[in-house]
């Protein structure tokens, strides 16, 4: 890949795109889906038209998007068929095997199930909708917008989050589990143990 890429916009189907992770938290895709019914006609294109996925350009020219899956899972149960994607880096000439390498180093993939065990690379989704919960994800979501820590460019920070939630506290299965297990969380994110963590502010 050359140094003097420039990003490109294209329309692509939702049903083509290939995630890079393997879990997403299913309560922040049910807000991020409220949130576009609440959108008028006109207010709906242009939420699609400032908010462009992400995405590497890997063999046979597929379109491997690296952020935003809750989004694009959101809008594809909503029935949207079609988003803007940036293309960030043209992978097409590689073959798959040294691709995937390259991803896997570029911190480009996220192949961790929802116990939070890492799997081989073949396992990842092949489609948007074959994502699977992980709470603990919605977990870290929740306290992110409650302020328990910064946003921070650092790919899959939020994981980085629920992994430190997972190790913490029960599972949540219930509403009233998973807002007591938001509370607990929160004050853990202000905590020393979290200093290590992206985006952590001291005090909250």
């Amino acid at each position: 890949m050359g140094h003097d890429f420039e990003p490109r916009l294209h329309p692509v189907l939702i049903a083509d795109l290939r995630p890079t992770q393997m879990t997403v938290g299913m309560r922040e895709v049910y807000r991020k889906r409220r949130e576009w019914r609440d959108m008028s006609e006109h207010e709906d294109r242009d939420f699609l038209g400032a908010h462009m996925l992400p995405a590497v350009i890997g063999p046979k020219e597929r379109y491997w998007i690296v952020d935003h899956h809750h989004l694009a899972l959101a809008l594809h149960k909503e029935g949207v068929k079609r988003v803007l994607v940036s293309a960030i880096a043209d992978l097409s000439a590689l073959s798959k095997d040294e691709f995937m390498t390259f991803m896997d180093n570029r911190n480009w993939l996220h192949p961790f199930d929802g116990e939070g065990e890492r799997q081989p690379l073949k396992a990842l989704p092949k489609r948007i909708w074959d994502l699977k919960d992980d709470p603990f994800r919605s977990l870290a979501g929740a306290v992110r917008e409650a302020g328990g820590y910064a946003k921070v460019a650092t790919p899959y920070t939020e994981f980085l989050w629920a992994d430190f939630y997972r190790r913490r506290m029960k599972r949540p299965e219930t509403d009233d589990e998973f807002d007591d297990a938001a509370e607990k969380a929160l004050k853990l994110s202000r905590s020393k143990d979290a200093k290590h963590l992206p985006g952590w502010v001291e005090g909250g």
